[in-house]
């Protein structure tokens, strides 16, 4: 993480594996240890209705909150989803930001693999200059992790707990 945090991603990391491997609470130590290091943290996991903006700037915070809670009133994932988008190019005026998203293609839809590539494209394309970025994505979806490594839109990473032994 620490060398994430140093160069911040080339391309949004997708990690994935089975329910239950560790995804998640890897997504959360890593949006911990990246705010520990001096960055802004958007961190959506629309099916355990978590989301925080670890942000210095009260404005985007506050509007980030009043997104997810209309969000949770009218089920409209893929809003909230593309509106870290804008809010974090609020803050790339200034610093670093991390986007952390966990299960966000169950919420928005399968097909909506392509949000990967919008990641991508705040990186490799950003309209304002940033210090570093880092983008991290978790899903056990197989429909979705083929999308998106059909595109290369982002470097993927399985993640497993089990040991070779029990696997066999």
């Amino acid at each position: 993480m620490e060398e994430f945090a140093e160069e911040g991603t080339r391309w949004p990391i997708v990690v994935f594996g089975p329910e239950g491997c560790g995804k998640t609470a890897f997504l959360r130590q890593a949006a911990a240890m990246l705010r520990d290091l001096g960055y802004d943290v958007f961190y959506l996991h629309p099916l355990d209705r978590a989301f925080s903006a670890e942000v210095d700037d009260p404005d985007v915070k506050r509007l980030f909150l009043d997104l997810v809670r209309r969000t949770l009133e009218d089920g409209r994932w893929g809003r909230l989803a593309m509106a870290v988008f804008d809010l974090t190019r609020e803050i790339l005026r200034r610093r670093k930001v991390a986007v952390i998203a966990d299960d966000v293609f169950q919420a928005i839809g399968l097909g909506k693999a392509a949000y990967v590539k919008g990641l991508l494209n705040m990186i490799e394309h950003p309209q304002y200059k940033y210090e570093n970025m880092v983008v991290l994505v978790a899903t056990s979806e197989g429909v979705s992790r083929r999308e998106i490594g059909r595109h290369r839109w982002a470097r993927l990473m399985p993640m497993w707990n089990m040991a070779r032994d029990g696997f066999m």
